[in-house]
């Protein structure tokens, strides 16, 4: 029997997140790990009167792809999915991995590739979620490969995800319309600023966002959500930063990164673990040493990193910065093949100013 919350969050997704209205085309993307949220997801689009498709991959195909595919093979660009970044009208993606680490042993310079190769996909994405043309929303089925990760027992997880997408609330859809209030107010106070200045342990950081658009993240892209971002102006950022929590991506972990800026370009770059993939990523692309994303988390009811970064970087008293591609609503310019996100927590210590006024203190606001 089909978990119930997995039922109400994909109400939530449907109803909410992107609104399906009668008509619409959405692609359901996931692996074949995530086929009970994929299935209630399928069912709640056919109710509202939506168009399901569904892209559901083996649980294994990206290892194996990574490992047999040949050059040829990591340039391909699949129609089903050139078809889906162009034509769908709504998009929802879940993760879902028994095997978190299964990409650890991958040539990051044939996963780099394969990124590049696929970076038009992202572009527009970008583009016509900017203008309007797509509706989308990045969400997690909880398994016991994210339990492990975070610590705790699938049945402790489950608690804790569903809780953070508010699904055991007796309307959760409600409950993020009234919990979006104080996340836009933030993200209103923010607009026609000029520097953000991060001063954390190790963390000195100066960013440039004047006439950068913030923009609110209440459950309508992320699900879980709770977060304002914008995108640094590119050639703005000065300073040093040491992230806090272990960053993921491409299936690898880097922990314990420091970047250097000047001119808003990485110019020195070390990690405790990991450091030659942080590397080779810094690589991938001209944009890959500049900055795409200023965000701030406002999700209090997140409070411990789970190695997960559609969670970790929505706890309130964080800020994450990504490197690579810049969201186009936002007024950013950076182009890249890659999206990294990283996390620094400001709990303890850290501080934002804004403009020379105090904006967060220890991770609380305070305007």
């Amino acid at each position: 029997m089909r978990d119930q919350r997995a039922d109400a969050l994909a109400r939530v997704l449907v109803r909410y997140s992107t609104a399906v209205q009668p008509g619409d085309v959405c692609v359901i993307q996931g692996s074949t790990a995530a086929e009970p949220l994929v299935l209630a997801v399928y069912e709640e689009v056919l109710r509202a009167g939506g168009h399901p498709v569904v892209q559901m991959t083996p649980e294994e195909a990206q290892a194996a792809f990574f490992e047999l595919a040949n050059d040829e093979q990591l340039d391909f660009v699949s129609p089903p999915a050139r078809w889906a970044a162009e034509q769908a009208d709504v998009r929802f993606a879940i993760l879902a991995e028994n095997n978190t680490r299964a990409l650890t042993q991958v040539d990051p310079a044939r996963q780099a590739r394969a990124q590049k190769a696929r970076r038009e996909l992202l572009d527009t994405q970008m583009r016509r979620s900017a203008a309007g043309e797509l509706r989308w929303v990045l969400t997690l089925f909880p398994t016991h490969a994210y339990a492990a990760e975070a610590g705790m027992s699938l049945g402790q997880y489950e608690d804790f995800y569903y809780r953070a997408c508010l699904v055991d609330q007796d309307d959760p859809i409600a409950a993020w319309r009234r919990g979006a209030d104080e996340t836009r107010r933030l993200a209103e106070w923010m607009e026609g600023r000029r520097e953000v200045h991060i001063i954390a342990p190790g963390t000195d950081l100066r960013l440039g966002v004047e006439g950068r658009r913030w923009i609110p993240c209440v459950g309508e892209r992320n699900m879980p959500d709770g977060e304002f971002f914008s995108a640094p102006v590119e050639d703005s950022v000065e300073g040093e930063v040491r992230f806090t929590f272990p960053a993921v991506y491409g299936g690898r972990e880097v922990a314990g990164v420091r970047l250097r800026f000047e001119g808003g370009k990485v110019v020195d770059a070390d990690a405790e673990r990991g450091r030659d993939y942080l590397l080779q990523m810094l690589d991938t692309d001209a944009g890959a040493r500049r900055l795409g994303e200023l965000g701030i988390g406002t999700n209090y009811g997140i409070t411990l990193a789970t190695k997960e970064i559609l969670l970790d970087e929505k706890i309130g008293g964080t800020v994450h910065l990504a490197l690579g591609a810049s969201y186009p609503e936002t007024g950013g310019r950076n182009e890249s093949a890659i999206h990294w996100d990283m996390v620094l927590d400001l709990r303890e210590g850290g501080s934002i100013t804004v403009d020379g006024q105090t904006f967060q203190r220890d991770g609380r606001f305070v305007v």
